[in-house]
């Protein structure tokens, strides 16, 4: 089949374990003896995704991987990496209101840095979908959109992302916010430094197709990390009484002491 036959009947094949994966969450989270109605609906609400990135997939090969259907087909899978996160940090809580254990300005930071991040993630597939990798060299049909600008455009955004990070960094570290926030916004920074460093890579080595595969890696495992850390910065207990670890602060920070 070639080396891009292969590729695509292996993720023809993982589509069908992602079916199974979802079709066991439907069914335990169905089961459950409190059954939480919120986890059903996420479960629910994979399959869907699974079943709409399906279509897609179909879609994007007819049209012979036209840029705009390659892009909608990834941003459908970071649609579905944001339901499947909450599924998980969700599972891990109970149902209580949620208590913020930070400072409201600190949570708009976290916010703020998740939006950023995802409209660098639109961005970023515009840089793919106008530059020469859009999913198969050989396709004619690009982004009309000028590659300089929308690769400036990605940088910038991702400048701001950084910043954001530290920024991030810097109040938790200063309040004593939650260990779990910080050491996840730690996370976030080393993968946004590895991205930097394939970014420089692809720039000076004339942007080869296989360090796109790489980037496009990197980018996934930011968007979960970023996604992650709201969830630390505030808490849902499973009963009365009851502390999360993420609620404990910084060690050496006054609120510690």
């Amino acid at each position: 089949m070639g080396i891009h036959g292969v590729i695509e009947f292996s993720n023809r094949m993982l589509i069908y374990l992602l079916c199974a994966a979802v079709g066991w969450l439907i069914i335990t989270t169905s089961l459950q003896r409190q059954r939480r109605r919120e986890l059903v609906r996420l479960a629910w609400a994979q399959f869907g995704l699974v079943v709409a990135e399906a279509v897609l997939g179909g879609l994007s090969v007819l049209t012979k991987l036209n840029p705009f259907m390659v892009a909608a087909h990834f941003l459908l899978a970071m649609v579905f990496i944001v339901v499947t996160i909450r599924t998980w940090e969700r599972a891990r809580e109970g149902d209580a209101e949620p208590r913020p254990l930070v400072p409201g300005a600190i949570r708009s930071l976290g916010y703020a840095l998740t939006g950023v991040t995802a409209t660098l993630m639109v961005v970023g597939t515009a840089v793919t979908g106008t530059g020469p990798h859009s999913g198969d060299t050989g396709v004619a049909a690009r982004m009309p959109f000028d590659w300089d600008r929308v690769a400036q455009l990605h940088a910038d955004l991702v400048f701001l992302v950084c910043g954001l990070t530290v920024a991030l960094l810097f109040v938790l570290k200063a309040v004593g916010g939650p260990r779990a926030a910080f050491r996840r916004t730690v996370e976030l920074a080393v993968l946004l430094v590895l991205q930097a460093v394939v970014g420089y890579w692809q720039y000076f080595t004339g942007l080869p197709a296989w360090l796109v595969g790489i980037h496009v890696t990197g980018a996934c495992l930011v968007w979960i990390a970023t996604l992650r850390i709201p969830f630390a910065l505030r808490e849902r207990t499973r009963a009365a009484g009851s502390e999360p670890v993420s609620a404990r602060p910084l060690a050496g920070t006054a609120q510690s002491r």
